[in-house]
């Protein structure tokens, strides 16, 4: 989400003061109404990964969307579909056929030639299942027979910062009060404008759950309620993921902030592997 411009607040984009003390990248490289996809993501990141190391400079991925980071350093192929885009004409076929007939014909679709991906795929989930109807009107073969074959091809040390489950949550709770005392209301009001879930940005939690407000559907009370519940839920399934998924080295900077003095010492000795 950060890599949309004029979404600062509900992503929590570091500050230009923050952006000042280090190189950023993939931050503001996208207009809200167009589409930024992992394949997108892989792409961008490797080639800049690349230019990063000749330079000499450590490159650092930072963020929580396990999908993206796993399938970057894992390599995997996506469908067949590793950076270019999907001929265009096949998403708006399927687009059509889906704004025509409904998200369940749609997903009936799929479910004829490929089952093992329908299976995993909810019909709610258009984007998901156009991709899959997209990658076999192409490439001749199944989703689910292409999709996510992993072939390592980076070296990794992972840093993940977790704490105490009730304190994480009451963080995220506060969180949300700050965004909305930073102005997030009219962030979200401006997105709700310009096309809301109509738009690829505007599906992100803290965005999203305001529609209704504007709407005149719920309170404002209720819609705070909404984001910090949606978030607390996403926090706990990041951490599900990075626990079953990746192999995450764990630190709590909250409890014990002189964790970050053990960071930098496993992160040089990861860096620095002594000889024999």
């Amino acid at each position: 989400m950060q890599v949309y411009r004029g979404l600062d607040i509900g992503t929590a984009k570091a500050t230009p003061a923050e952006q000042a003390q280090v190189q950023h990248y993939l931050i503001d490289c996208q207009e809200i109404d167009q589409r930024w996809s992992v394949a997108d993501f892989i792409q961008a990141t490797e080639e800049l990964t690349a230019q990063i190391s000749q330079a000499g400079d450590l490159p650092l991925l930072v963020g929580g969307t396990g999908f993206y980071l796993q399938a970057l350093l894992d390599g995997y192929q996506l469908g067949g579909d590793k950076f270019d885009q999907t001929d265009l004409a096949y998403r708006e076929k399927w687009q059509a056929f889906a704004e025509e007939k409904g998200s369940q014909a749609l997903w009936d679709k799929l479910d004829e030639i490929d089952p093992q991906a329908a299976a995993k795929i909810p019909v709610r989930n258009r984007s998901r299942i156009i991709r899959a109807l997209e990658v076999y009107e192409k490439t001749g073969q199944r989703f689910s027979d292409q999709a996510d074959q992993p072939n390592p091809h980076f070296e990794a040390f992972i840093i993940g910062l977790n704490t105490d489950r009730a304190l994480l949550y009451e963080r995220i709770n506060q969180r949300v009060d700050q965004m909305f005392a930073a102005g997030l209301l009219e962030e979200a009001r401006r997105l709700y404008e310009a096309g809301g879930l109509a738009l690829p940005a505007g599906k992100g939690i803290g965005y999203k759950e305001l529609y209704p407000y504007f709407e005149g559907h719920i309170s404002l009370e209720e819609a705070k309620a909404d984001i910090k519940q949606n978030s607390r839920r996403y926090a706990k399934r990041q951490l599900t993921w990075f626990r079953n998924k990746m192999q995450v080295n764990w630190y709590d900077l909250v409890l014990h902030p002189e964790d970050e003095n053990k960071i930098i010492k496993d992160l040089t000795a990861w860096l620095n592997p002594k000889e024999g």
